[in-house]
């Protein structure tokens, strides 16, 4: 299910590369180092920690050759299961860029969003984020920090939408004409493996991409408009992007 967009207004998505990705983490160190996503604590792991970015590396009996899956918040479309169940309002689907905002100072840290996120892209602030000694000279003025007790996820750098319209509005720009940005992991990726663009603009790569055959979204079934498009010329990958597994007789469940 398609998302609409508002009237002079874009659909900003993804196409990740399968084939292309190995694994590296760049896209992972990245978006950590531009949204100030905290080093990670002594009494965390994987369950707690905090990741606006995952990437999960998946095997085939049949292939030797392993997959590599980015995993981010896919913005989902009009069907946002994290928005309908905050009661707080934390969670808002911007119109007129399809990116999905997470408001710290309305959470309450009650976590029906991470219970409700299909794709577990979601991190829950344990303790008080430290950074310690000079690190915090590395922190990105750009992006307010978050504080413990609060959910937080990626959001496509929507800080970049926002410098790249207001220096389109600063060379005369209308306003209303969409603009082009790059969020960190896409411009990180030494493999290239990241097509980011405005979706609702056919001449758009991302969006010729996301249109191709071998594209799919991640558990497509259950309708939720994801932003978020992968790629791959391997069925197995598309089979496991799908909730499903192959036996080893060839056939699927799920």
């Amino acid at each position: 299910m398609e998302a609409p967009g508002t009237e002079d207004g874009a659909r900003y998505g993804m196409v990740v590369d399968l084939d292309r990705c190995n694994g590296c983490g760049a896209c992972v160190v990245a978006c950590a180092v531009e949204n100030n996503v905290p080093p990670a604590n002594e009494r965390g792991n994987e369950r707690n920690g905090i990741a606006w970015m995952r990437v999960h590396r998946v095997e085939d009996p049949g292939d030797p050759r392993a997959a590599f899956v980015p995993m981010m918040c896919q913005q989902c479309g009009t069907k946002t299961p994290c928005a309908s169940v905050c009661p707080q309002n934390a969670v808002e689907r911007d119109p007129g860029s399809g990116i999905v905002a997470q408001v710290p100072v309305r959470c309450l840290g009650c976590r029906y969003c991470m219970a409700a996120c299909p794709y577990h892209a979601r991190s829950f602030n344990w303790w008080d984020p430290e950074w310690p000694g000079r690190l915090t000279e590395t922190l990105n003025p750009d992006v307010s920090t978050r504080t413990r007790g609060v959910v937080e996820k990626c959001t496509f750098c929507s800080h970049r939408l926002q410098e790249a319209r207001q220096k389109a509005a600063a060379e005369g720009g209308d306003g209303k004409t969409p603009v082009a940005y790059k969020p960190a992991c896409a411009e990180a990726c030494p493999a290239q493996a990241i097509t980011f663009g405005d979706l609702d603009d056919p001449s758009s790569e991302a969006a010729r991409l996301a249109r191709a055959s071998s594209s799919f979204r991640l558990l497509e079934r259950l309708g939720t408009g994801a932003a978020v498009y992968y790629r791959t010329e391997r069925d197995w990958v598309r089979q496991r992007a799908d909730g499903r597994a192959t036996t080893t007789d060839g056939r699927t469940h799920g």
